[in-house]
């Protein structure tokens, strides 16, 4: 039956201009993300070289021939002792919501990252009230590591940005190779 299978598979150069369309969409739509200006095309290429540049995972998901969203990994902070740490990003068309993409995308993630030996995965969600998010990443084993309200301004009003946490394979029990 069409729509019951999402495949996720490392985003392409093919995917970008669709990746742009998506973050658009919640850039001017949403408060996931904090940025007021959706970025373009060549901003977006520049984000996913970043990525591949650290070898981290740049994902997509197809349902039905088309990507209907995208996640990707970057490094928490640049500073050395955050090396063991990354933060997620996970973003769905506004068509494809509550439909299991992002929990698709965020479980590959998982164990893309893991696999590269990282230890910790943070989540910076944009806005207290988004339910979804913080709903999608509880499913996926994170915990509230803290909220820092009213940190962002968007859309005439006071945004909160919580945070969320996950150990990945053996988290801190062990020391790193």
């Amino acid at each position: 039956m069409p729509g019951d299978s999402v495949s996720i598979r490392d985003a392409t150069e093919d995917d970008l201009a669709t990746i742009q369309a998506i973050y658009a969409h919640h850039v001017d739509h949403g408060l996931a993300s904090f940025e007021e200006i959706p970025p373009d095309l060549a901003e977006i290429s520049r984000r996913r070289n970043v990525a591949r540049d650290h070898d981290l995972p740049y994902l997509v998901a197809e349902r039905d021939g088309a990507v209907r969203g995208f996640a990707y990994a970057s490094p928490f902070r640049n500073r050395p002792a955050y090396r063991y740490t990354i933060e997620d990003s996970v973003y769905v068309a506004p068509e494809a919501l509550g439909a299991g993409i992002g929990s698709a995308l965020l479980s590959v993630l998982i164990e893309r990252c893991t696999e590269r030996g990282f230890r910790q995965m943070v989540a910076v969600i944009g806005d207290s009230a988004n339910q979804a998010s913080i709903e999608l990443h509880a499913k996926h084993g994170f915990l509230q590591s803290g909220l820092m309200p009213a940190v962002g301004f968007k859309f005439g009003r006071w945004v909160d940005s919580v945070r969320m946490q996950r150990p990945l394979g053996p988290g801190d029990t062990t020391l790193p190779e």
